[in-house]
């Protein structure tokens, strides 16, 4: 089904042949478009500038609030700002709508675009309006992937985005580039959710493609639609690769003329002789149809293995749940196994992976004249846009899906996150969705509530429909139609047209930003002191820590335009007791810059001068920040006094990078298991100003434990540029502009 060979390869007359020269680098697709937007005169190390960026109503608020302190007068790029993510206004008041109302005064005197909240998911619009061939789109959101356009995408936390608005660049190393190299034909009822997450299975545990642009070439491709390509590149996120892009073709031209957007298509391709730093073939013939189980997208089987090993996998799942979650389930995954078969309690089909034309149709096909029953399932489809939505009503699918018993939602991401259709206490859901981390759809462990989520693809849930929610892949049904290469729908704007204000190049300075309540600048952040004194205030020993547990999804994110409220939910669902140690910490470092020989901060200095030494407070994981870009995940931290994390790797760049951006040191321990860093412990780390004032990379820093002898720690910064070094020594990004 999929086979990897990592180590270097070139691709010769169609064949790929073992290498250790690096010679034809510059063939292929990616480096053609990261040379077309570098800036610098390394080709080594790249500053880019994009073509346009996208932002949705968790993110923009804070990206234009911190473009807006460091001197932001106009967009000098298209920036689009959608409002697909906290689009459900009741909860917390009033706050989700003024913060829509603020983005529209923002587009309209800076001069941005700006969509209204039900009419199209971020990526949705993005590949229906902007992508490209050989395009570049940064976007505050993770799964910012439009490579089946030939456009090179990238998600990033908010910090980036607000220097492209400054006129400042993305900088990064070249990065690695894999060939993602496919053969064959999908075979009917396996859709792109199959082949993602089979693809997400192979790479994520070994980090194979990790920061990578993963290049999709090969016979295969012929053999997708433009809906299917995309069904697979937007799950490229959970490999934690960099970016990805394909070569293009009739298929892609056709799509673009559709779209209006024809006289943008360009032939791509790698050229003959193009080299690659690992090679991942994909056999689409072989690929079954596939269950991810809670909870990672990684975590992924055939649904036929799942069903041969049901016992063991359910089992494994309620572990996981005990160990990650701290939470006893509500009853045993096993009770859901009835006469040999598994029963779960919801589908949903949604977002930028699920709500496609092509999925949303086959699933209406599929469910054709049945019923999904009226028992204890049902099944939620929300069109990933309005335009999707109008082809799908014209064409008679949406009333087709209605008529089974489907719920039709609007065009809105929040399953996808936790904003919408949670499911019960104890309650399985099956969802094409990019996401099934634990948290991510609804539930609170901190409040006992648990439930379950699997990612399936479409035609997998609505066979399953079909079955009144007994699990069934859909290549077990009779005569299931077949995802045809050519299959286009036809594009009508109309909904865009009456609804979205396109204020591009037309800022407007006189009018004025209109604020609500709950919207708040930043805080002040103070520059680097020469010593800093930390104190462990959460501890995290998983194998991979996500983004939504450092700062949870789902409702909480309607406060993000008040950083000091959001601040409250750090870790909340993870480390209850992170929020009131930290504060605790910060505390008394506000009383030493004031009082430096105040008791209680001579008792909290463990005899260090504090006329030198900053109190701050740290999180150590051992590989923090999957998932999500959005920044809150690491400003959180900092809003609270957080000055570092303690790693054994970064899950991703853009976490490393939001760390950096917010002012925190990003720190890389080995062996943290044996060192056994407990809440309460704290690190002395001297010299760190000077270091980072210099090109030092590495400090001897001291552990003070609550229980033993102090020991020595080793902590390294690698790769650490001059601008990452000033920006941490100024405080914050912020900081470091205003300088």
């Amino acid at each position: 089904m999929i086979t990897i060979q990592n180590s270097p390869v070139r691709y010769v007359d169609g064949r790929f042949i073992p290498t250790d020269q690096e010679q034809g680098r510059e063939l292929t697709i990616a480096h053609n478009i990261l040379t077309a937007h570098n800036t610098s005169d390394s080709p080594a190390k790249l500053q880019l500038k994009f073509d346009a960026m996208a932002s949705h109503d968790i993110t923009y608020v804070g990206i234009i609030q911190t473009a807006r302190a460091s001197g932001m007068k106009q967009f000098p790029l298209p920036y689009v700002l959608t409002n697909c993510h906290n689009s459900l206004c009741a909860v917390g008041g009033t706050i989700n709508e003024d913060d829509h109302v603020f983005g529209l005064s923002a587009a309209k005197k800076y001069g941005g675009e700006f969509v209204p909240a039900h009419q199209a998911v971020i990526h949705s619009y993005m590949r229906e309006r902007y992508a490209a061939p050989g395009s570049m789109i940064l976007g505050s959101d993770s799964h910012t992937r439009y490579g089946a356009y030939g456009c090179m995408a990238i998600g990033e936390g908010g910090p980036e985005l607000a220097r492209q608005l400054l006129g400042k660049t993305y900088d990064i190393p070249y990065p690695r580039v894999a060939a993602i190299y496919l053969t064959g034909a999908p075979r009917p009822g396996v859709g792109p959710h199959d082949v993602a997450l089979a693809l997400v299975e192979a790479t994520f545990k070994e980090g194979i493609v990790k920061n990578a642009i993963m290049e999709f070439f090969g016979p295969g491709v012929a053999n997708l639609s433009m809906d299917y390509r995309v069904g697979i590149d937007v799950m490229t996120t959970e490999t934690t690769c960099l970016s990805s892009v394909w070569q293009t073709d009739q298929q892609t031209k056709t799509a673009l003329t559709l779209l209006g957007r024809g006289n943008s298509y360009q032939e791509l391709s790698p050229g003959n002789g193009s080299y690659y730093d690992c090679l991942v073939t994909v056999d689409l013939d072989q690929v079954e149809p596939m269950i991810a189980l809670p909870f990672h997208p990684s975590n992924a089987y055939p649904i036929r293995v799942f069903r041969e090993n049901m016992a063991d996998l359910l089992h494994q799942v309620e572990e996981s749940a005990r160990e990650q979650l701290g939470v006893e389930p509500p009853s045993p995954l096993s009770d859901k196994v009835k006469n040999g078969q598994f029963h779960v309690d919801q589908g949903v089909i949604a977002g930028c992976s699920g709500g496609t034309y092509q999925n949303l149709k086959r699933a209406a096909e599929i469910l054709q004249g049945q019923s999904i029953g009226s028992d204890a399932f049902w099944l939620s489809c929300y069109p990933g846009s309005m335009p999707i939505n109008l082809e799908l009503t014209k064409r008679g699918y949406i009333a087709s899906l209605m008529a089974v018993g489907a719920s039709i939602r609007s065009c809105f991401c929040g399953p996808c996150f936790g904003a919408g259709d949670v499911p019960s206490n104890g309650g399985f859901s099956i969802r094409h969705a990019t996401r099934n981390f634990p948290n991510r759809e609804g539930s609170k462990p901190g409040e006992q509530q648990i439930s379950y989520v699997a990612l399936m693809d479409a035609r997998s849930i609505a066979a399953t429909a079909r079955n009144g929610g007994v699990l069934t892949p859909a290549d077990e049904l009779p005569h299931i139609p077949a995802d045809r290469p050519d299959e286009h729908w036809d594009y009508d704007p109309a909904a865009y047209q009456s609804r979205v204000y396109f204020g591009v190049g037309k800022p407007q300075p006189q009018e004025e930003l209109v604020f609500g309540p709950n919207i708040a600048d930043w805080p002040e952040q103070i520059p680097l002191p020469d010593n800093l004194l930390l104190t462990v205030a959460a501890a995290i020993y998983d194998p991979v820590t996500t983004t939504d547990e450092l700062i949870p999804s789902g409702e909480t994110s309607s406060y993000r335009s008040n950083p000091i409220r959001l601040s409250e939910f750090a870790l909340s669902r993870k480390d209850p007791q992170y929020v009131p140690r930290a504060k605790a910490i910060q505390g008394l470092e506000q009383l030493r810059r004031q009082n430096p020989t105040a008791q209680e901060v001579t008792e909290a200095m463990a005899g260090y001068d504090p006329s030198v030494t900053g109190l701050g407070s740290l999180v150590m994981a051992l590989k923090p920040g999957d998932g999500s870009a959005r920044e809150q995940a690491a400003s959180c931290q900092r809003v609270l006094g957080g000055c570092a994390n303690i790693a054994g790797e970064y899950a991703t760049k853009r976490y490393r990078s939001n760390v950096v951006n917010w002012g925190m040191l990003p720190f890389i321990a080995s062996d943290l298991t044996n060192l056994n860093l407990q809440p309460g412990d704290r690190v002395y780390i001297p010299g760190i100003r000077s270091i980072l004032e210099g090109d030092g990379s590495s400090v001897e820093a001291t552990v003070l434990q609550t229980s033993g002898p102090s020991a020595p720690l080793t902590l390294t910064l690698p790769n650490l540029t001059r601008e990452e070094r000033d920006i941490i020594l100024a405080g914050c990004l912020i900081n470091y502009y205003a300088q």
